[in-house]
């Protein structure tokens, strides 16, 4: 039994360094899941954000220091993530995850990829380039003292109503105006998709700067 457990950590540790995965946002979130990955063992990653080190970052994105203030947060990340483990092969791009160049072929080098942003539009974007890969995204968010992580798997979140509404779904329940209406709403939403602003796969942003934390 222990030999078969030694050859499976042996198997996952291998696995681990040498896999590529991506981390988008260095802010609170995504500081924490950089240093976390180089002490797991994680060693090939690439890291982007636009953003750069402001004073009140320093309370909570612990990989900063007040004489990095006005430098960009994904190399000083890469560079005191390197401090954990200077082994680790570690890419910073300070740019947009919005920009042309990261399209469906870049997220195609990556087994995982693991979202630490606080823009919607942005959050969109990873997940519709995520998709359209196939590449599993880990999203991730904070509100206040919640917090909340939510796997992404293209087979795994396939819509449970495809093909055919289930005839039970709301109406039955009652036939009141209201519910009615809302039942509409809804059977539209599943027939035809939700509205969004933000559908095509690299909308144009009035403020790119707001795409990373």
């Amino acid at each position: 039994m222990a030999q078969l457990v030694g050859s499976l950590r042996k198997e996952l540790v291998d696995s681990l360094a040498t896999c590529k995965v991506l981390v988008v946002g260095a802010g609170g979130i995504g500081c924490e899941l950089l240093k976390n990955l180089v002490l797991t063992g994680f060693k090939n990653i690439e890291v982007i954000d636009l953003d750069t080190i402001d004073v009140s970052n320093l309370n909570r994105q612990f990989l900063f220091q007040k004489k990095h203030v006005g430098l960009s947060k994904a190399q000083v990340a890469k560079e005191s993530a390197l401090q954990f483990c200077p082994a680790a092969n570690i890419t910073a791009y300070h740019d947009s995850v919005m920009n042309p160049d990261y399209n469906v072929e870049f997220f195609r080098k990556f087994v995982l990829v693991m979202n630490a942003l606080d823009n919607r539009a942005a959050r969109n974007h990873v997940n519709r380039m995520c998709l359209a890969a196939d590449i599993p995204l880990i999203e991730s968010g904070t509100a206040g003292y919640l917090g909340q992580v939510t796997v992404i798997k293209k087979v795994a979140m396939r819509r449970p109503f495809a093909g055919q509404i289930a005839p039970q779904t709301l109406t039955n329940s009652s036939k009141s105006p209201k519910n009615i209406v809302f039942s509409v709403s809804y059977h539209c939403s599943q027939l035809f998709g939700e509205e969004d602003a933000d559908q095509d796969v690299s909308p144009d942003m009035a403020d790119p700067e707001a795409a990373c934390e």
